[in-house]
């Protein structure tokens, strides 16, 4: 196998709350270990990691080996496992294949933050060593994926669909940017589909856009984000909102009885109402079924 050039090549390397994925059903609470490099399938012009994500020639940072990675993950107090993040995971599958399977014979978990963008059987791979996803769906739009991304958004669906297929932890982010996703008609159908084809109980972060990389429009407004929220969670039972400090709309209620079960402080949860099993202490709904208490 020839290895390609960011093979073990590392842009971004730190332990995160796990929200910050963000994750807010699987092991919430607890920390995680964020490794990234360098490319994107996608060329979004909004993005917000364009720096390691569009760059081009020889990739530079420091070399790390699975086993270091792996080590330093062992090491951190209340760690869940690794996450593949801050750039797209799929450009360097090769070295992530080979991370996932040494984490897994170590007992720790592993994330793919990630476009989507991928064809069904590397996919399929990966789905042998991740254990959980977050995945940006970022238009329910052809024409604006083909336009803003240079990609299409069938293989999208596609790659959403075959997570939930295979019973793998699944999330779904889509970043509000105003005049080219905003309408609550676009979140209606988001968030329907959703529902149908990956469960209403799937977990959706409506995330709060800022001007980044070649687009100047300005930050989304907060209204706008409350009103697609009350849109999106007539179809989700978990809806939050990312990057709006103060809206206070992240924390986590129970669907069935309307308890409160997390509360969230930007990146810190406190866990409440909670039984060891990760269900509503009040009525016996499953709200964490990747739930353990943090140390």
């Amino acid at each position: 196998m020839v290895e390609p050039a960011t093979y073990g090549v590392v842009s971004g390397y730190g332990s995160d709350p796990i929200e910050k994925k963000p994750l807010y059903h699987f092991h919430p609470g607890t920390s995680i270990l964020s490794v990234g490099s360098y490319g994107c399938n996608l060329r979004c012009d909004f993005c917000q990691n364009h720096s390691i994500s569009s760059t081009s020639g020889n990739p530079t940072g420091p070399v790390m080996s699975p086993r270091k990675i792996v080590d330093d993950a062992l090491q951190i107090l209340n760690n869940t496992g690794i996450a593949f993040t801050y750039n797209e995971p799929v450009v360097w599958i090769e070295f992530m294949v080979k991370v996932a399977e040494t984490a897994r014979a170590s007992g720790l978990n592993t994330v793919m933050v990630s476009n989507g963008y991928v064809n069904r059987e590397p996919l399929h791979h990966l789905l042998q060593f991740i254990d959980a996803f977050n995945i940006d769906l970022k238009f329910f739009s052809d024409e604006n994926y083909k336009k803003f991304t240079g990609g299409t958004l069938a293989p999208v669906l596609r790659s959403i669909g075959q997570i939930a297929e295979a019973g793998r932890h699944l999330e779904i982010t889509t970043l509000v940017i105003p005049g080219l996703n905003d309408t609550e008609e676009e979140m209606d159908s988001i968030s329907a589909w959703i529902a149908e084809r990956c469960g209403k109980d799937t977990p959706l972060h409506i995330s709060r856009y800022h001007p980044a990389h070649k687009r100047t429009t300005p930050a989304t407004p907060i209204s706008k984000l409350a009103a697609l929220h009350r849109v999106a969670s007539g179809n989700l039972s978990f809806v939050y909102v990312g990057n709006a400090p103060g809206l206070r709309l992240s924390d986590t209620i129970c669907p069935d009885c309307g308890t409160k079960v997390t509360e969230r402080d930007g990146y810190y949860s406190e866990l409440k109402n909670l039984t060891p099993e990760g269900k509503c202490s009040n009525c016996g709904k499953i709200i964490y079924s990747r739930f353990t208490y943090p140390s």
